[in-house]
Formats: C-alpha cells, sequence, structure tokens
C-alpha cells in the first residue's frame, strides 16, 4: 500500500467518491470477504487492518480496526464509518 497513512480520527475531514472505485466483479467480491475477515479479527482478536480508500483529495490509508460491515459502510474503531464503495484495497 503506497498511500499516505492518516489516522483513523482525520477520515471524516475527507470527502469520498460517490462512484464505485473497483472496475470488476472479482475485486469487489473480493473487498468484502476482506473486510468481512477484518470484522472477524477486529471483533475476536482487536487486530488492525490497513485500509486504503479513494478520496477527492486523492488516495489514503489507515491502519485500525474494523468493528462492522454494514450495508453501504464500513465502521471503524471510534465510530468512524467508511463508504464500501470507495475502499481500493484491505490489508489483513
Amino acid at each position: 500500500m503506497l498511500a499516505p497513512v492518516i489516522e483513523k480520527e482525520q477520515i471524516n475531514q475527507y470527502h469520498f467518491p460517490h462512484n464505485e472505485v473497483l472496475t470488476s466483479e472479482e475485486s469487489r467480491a473480493q473487498r468484502l470477504a476482506m473486510l468481512y475477515k477484518a470484522q472477524t479479527l477486529g471483533n475476536l482478536e482487536k487486530h488492525k487492518v490497513s485500509i486504503a480508500f479513494e478520496t477527492l483529495e486523492g488516495v489514503r490509508a489507515v491502519n485500525t480496526t474494523v468493528w462492522a460491515v454494514l450495508d453501504d459502510y464500513v465502521l471503524l474503531k471510534c465510530g468512524t464509518v467508511v463508504p464500501i464503495h470507495a475502499i481500493r484495497e484491505v490489508e489483513v
């Protein structure tokens, strides 16, 4: 992941695109599977993951614990949300 790493508390300062950032159905399915894996690790072991996401200001990354995967958003530790369609990569 080559994106600048920010603190999870800074995420709310960024603006997310409205469109899906991944082009293939396969990559979107893989992203969702990795998010569910990150959620399980976060809830059971408090394991942090790296998430790279697209913003209107450029790609950013965060190292954090995933608390929940919702229909359209990921809930991170400290109550911050990131739209799933903006997430480019998840590293467990």
